[in-house]
């Protein structure tokens, strides 16, 4: 944690609402070495930030070294770029810090925009990372709505794998339908990606899973029953079971609790007619239900995954934007 609050210590503190530190440099991934002893590996941080204008205009001054030629369009253009393209979050990335003997990337979002997604799914860029364990760096102790925010994206993610799952899964496959609702529908994964990446992310981090979640496990108890003492089919191996209430009255009071922005996919692509609230019923009765839910989640990270990747090659700069791909596309051919 003291690398966190030395690289902390030299960006803008004004105004910050949340800091999260994320990714294979700081969460622990089958495939890569101790996460205290990587060294090629980028530290990926969130700003979330009340005045991306004023952040900007001092960072800028303290590190103009951070930004691409965008640097001389000013501060207050650099903040429209973050709020209105894209996933509403500015990227600079590559970043060495010598001294400390790392490489960081780090995005800027105002405290709107990630509210926004938290709560709607409007792109599913934050809240898909936020489903997984971050490392809090400031956490958002004295911002209740953020911290509301934040808890309700968890429950959103846990009720949509529900959605998803069968009526009996391991924790395994409950990780990792959560984890995956951010991944499945991002292009990145087709090329830019380990394709084992979210089986990796939950076999490293189970236990992790397991406090994020006991909350949300705890409050929708009556809907689903968990055996930490199960034994796997067809071997002795003590597995985590879950076993959920898959009734309509279930299903319908999961559909009710989906995001804005899903909602208006889910309507979309059942080829309903009506309000979300008129057609739960039928939308709750059909039989491939979980494949509208799943290309519905896919349709969100499908546009905001390409539409923020193109954001970021001004904001990157060119050549840092080819040297960061090219270590992206080696990923692909990792198992």
């Amino acid at each position: 944690m003291s690398l966190y609050k030395d690289i902390l210590a030299r960006f803008p503190r004004g105004a910050i609402s949340y800091v999260f530190a994320y990714g294979s440099g700081v969460k622990q991934q089958v495939g890569y070495s101790d996460v205290n002893k990587q060294k090629d590996n980028i530290i990926d941080l969130v700003f979330c930030v009340r005045d991306p204008l004023g952040w900007h205009a001092e960072n800028i001054n303290r590190h103009e070294s951070h930004y691409s030629s965008m640097r001389l369009l000013g501060p207050k253009c650099i903040m429209k770029y973050q709020e209105n393209f894209g996933a509403g979050v500015y990227f600079n990335t590559l970043v060495p810090l010598s001294d400390l003997g790392v490489q960081i990337k780090y995005g800027v979002i105002s405290k709107e925009q990630m509210l926004q997604d938290l709560l709607e799914w409007k792109h599913l860029y934050m809240a898909g990372r936020l489903h997984k364990p971050v490392e809090d760096i400031v956490p958002p102790d004295d911002d209740k709505e953020l911290k509301e925010a934040l808890a309700t994206n968890l429950r959103n993610a846990f009720q949509v794998a529900l959605l998803l799952l069968p009526e009996k899964f391991t924790s395994f496959h409950l990780f990792h339908t959560i984890s995956n609702l951010s991944y499945k529908g991002d292009f990145r994964m087709i090329f830019g990606e380990n394709k084992n990446k979210v089986a990796n992310i939950v076999q490293a981090q189970e236990n992790e899973f397991f406090e994020l979640y006991a909350p949300i496990m705890k409050d929708l108890a009556k809907f689903v029953a968990v055996d930490f003492g199960a034994k796997e089919k067809g071997s002795e191996r003590v597995v985590t079971q879950f076993e959920q209430d898959k009734s309509l009255k279930a299903v319908e009071y999961h559909l009710r609790q989906a995001p804005a922005e899903l909602r208006r996919r889910l309507i979309r692509n059942a080829v309903f007619k009506g309000s979300y609230i008129d057609i739960i019923g039928p939308l709750a009765a059909l039989k491939n239900l979980h494949e509208i839910v799943q290309i519905s989640v896919n349709d969100i990270v499908w546009r905001s995954s390409i539409t923020q990747t193109l954001k970021n090659i001004p904001s990157a700069g060119v050549m840092k934007t080819l040297v960061y791909a090219s270590r992206k596309a080696m990923k692909t051919f990792v198992k």
